[in-house]
């Protein structure tokens, strides 16, 4: 195996989140030996050819070049229930089989990650079999499209990114993935911007006017709020699009039609202004009798349905939380609360919930809604787990966990095993990530009780996964001292790594920048990046400074990792 050479082989399984193992096929006078070969994008058991990037320690990875040969379980097709979209758009990885296919592979990959670390624990903890999606089928309740087109200088496009491009972009009508109004809405607005030969924004000059349509559709309830993003580069009299989508006839019913502007470079999805057009800027969902405010930005389940299994999983973990008197007397802490879902289900059954979240907007939302569910016990408090914690003075009987994808911050993770809580739940979006943490919990004297994967997000790569742990009994706690500074804490601390920002700024502007320079910006703007960081030790050294033009480049990188 040599970088640079087109090989054919078949795949034997798919690693998570999208790594397939491909077995090559020997070569004429090869040495004996299997040749396994990392590719992302493939199925198991398909055959396909692959261009090899890289061979390290006898280990390859390569590119997806063709699929040759389907695989056996792909079975699923435009005619019964498949996409038009599929392998076109990167929005979907398994929809070309049958659900109960992916829901085995995401099982696997689950029990493939987190067994090991089981294993470290004395009890026995077996991964109990994956929890489905009552629907799968147009499932979610928000999506983002965006405006560009589907190969330089082609017509408009309104959709998702094309697999493996930046720039191209698919006009995904008919994805499955969205109830059918989501593809009326998409379809009106697409054909309203060709008419008036309105310009999208590129992202290359930066120039432009449409940028993003962002649609969120409530499942319970039918409520639509419908976003057009622009920037503010030109004048556009948008009176006739809003007529052209109240006249659509929809399954649901419009609450709210915006238009925001955005004028940032990163190609995220933000807002400088916001104007009302129609209706109003929110709308209401409905999730286990519980009634929810939803604003245009803030956090929502994508899976209504599916969040209902997830939630109603941890509660069944949490189990009672009621004390011997037969009365809550319990507190309870729900970190990385979002707009407080969990917590608001806590709350009947606790003397007071404390949740904590970093976006104020989720926060002042959780507040509206356990106001409106007239849940009084609850409190929301904006901010970072790892600072808020020392500020609560009441201290936890019961914590549930339910971190973004690089889980938990090392330090917090620490301040949190400290309270020495009897019980705690951890929902995972990552399971990588969840497995680092869980060995940190096992070595400081919890076990893993119970574990289930729950499929939040059918035919994609993603998989929810929630933990019972509990404390071991004084007598049977090994004490371990668990030194942070060996820790790699740097996705947790900074979202992104130097080389995500050198590739992001190469990539998107055609600039390349140094560490020292990445290290400048982020230290203006407020970013910690170690007290000696990048600092000669020669005196009298001369240190370049960032240019303006690269400094903008690292500034939009910044912004479009959420670090600032």
């Amino acid at each position: 195996m040599k970088k640079g050479q087109i090989r054919t082989g078949v795949v034997r399984n798919v690693k998570f989140p999208n790594r397939a193992m491909v077995v090559l096929e020997p070569l004429e006078g090869a040495a004996d030996g299997e040749e396994i070969c990392e590719v992302k994008g493939a199925l198991p058991g398909q055959k396909i050819s692959v261009v090899i990037t890289k061979v390290r320690k006898g280990k390859g990875e390569g590119r997806l070049k063709e699929i040759l040969e389907k695989s056996p379980v792909e079975t699923v097709g435009v005619e019964n229930g498949g996409c038009p979209h599929f392998n076109i758009c990167g929005g979907c990885s398994y929809i070309s089989m049958p659900y109960e296919e992916s829901l085995k592979i995401k099982e696997n990959q689950v029990r493939e990650l987190l067994e090991p670390v089981l294993s470290k624990q004395q009890s026995v903890c077996q991964i109990e079999p994956i929890r489905q999606s009552p629907v799968y089928y147009g499932y979610r309740n928000k999506m983002e499209f965006t405006f560009g087109d589907e190969v330089k200088d082609g017509p408009l496009a309104l959709g998702m990114h094309k697999k493996g491009s930046f720039y191209d972009i698919v006009t995904v009508d008919g994805c499955r993935l969205v109830d059918d109004d989501y593809s009326a809405i998409l379809r009106e607005t697409l054909y309203y911007f060709e008419e008036k030969k309105t310009p999208f924004y590129h992202r290359y000059t930066h120039e432009g006017y449409l940028r993003h349509l962002l649609v969120r559709r409530a499942s319970r309830t039918g409520e639509i709020l419908a976003a057009l993003v622009t920037t503010t580069q030109q004048e556009v009299d948008l009176e006739s699009w809003k007529e052209r989508l109240l006249s659509l006839p929809l399954n649901g019913k419009f609450a709210g039609i915006l238009h925001i502007t955005n004028d940032s470079m990163s190609d995220a999805v933000k807002c400088d202004s916001s104007e009302i057009l129609y209706g109003r800027d929110y709308f209401y969902e409905e999730l286990l009798g519980l009634k929810f405010r939803i604003s245009t930005f803030s956090f929502f389940q994508t899976n209504t349905c599916g969040a209902e299994v997830l939630y109603e999983t941890a509660r069944e973990y949490v189990g009672s939380l009621v004390k011997e008197e037969g009365k809550p007397d319990s507190i309870v802490y729900d970190l990385y609360s979002g707009t407080g879902t969990i917590a608001q289900l806590m709350a009947p059954v606790a003397k007071k919930v404390i949740g904590v979240e970093i976006v104020e907007e989720a926060v002042v939302a959780a507040r509206e809604n356990a106001k409106q569910n007239g849940l009084e016990n609850c409190e929301f408090i904006a901010g970072d787990v790892l600072k808020v914690l020392d500020e609560i003075e009441e201290k936890p009987d019961f914590i549930i966990l339910d971190p973004p994808r690089d889980g938990v911050h090392p330090k917090a993770l620490s301040r949190i095993i400290g309270y020495e809580v009897e019980k705690l739940v951890y929902i995972s979006c990552k399971p990588t990530s969840l497995a680092r943490d869980l060995e940190i919990f096992i070595a400081n004297g919890y076990e893993v009780q119970r574990c289930v994967p729950v499929d939040q997000f059918p035919w994609t790569t993603g998989i929810e996964t929630v933990v019972l742990l509990s404390r071991k009994t004084p007598d049977d706690t090994i004490e371990v001292d668990l030194d942070l500074d060996e820790l790699d804490i740097t996705a947790a601390e900074s979202k992104a790594t130097y080389q995500e920002i050198k590739d992001y700024v190469l990539k998107e502007f055609g600039l390349k920048v140094s560490t020292l320079y990445i290290s400048q910006i982020k230290r203006k703007c407020g970013i910690d990046v170690g007290e000696h960081y990048n600092i000669s030790q020669k005196e009298n050294q001369k240190v370049p400074q960032c240019p303006k033009e690269k400094e903008d480049a690292i500034r939009a990188a910044l912004e479009h990792f959420a670090m600032i």
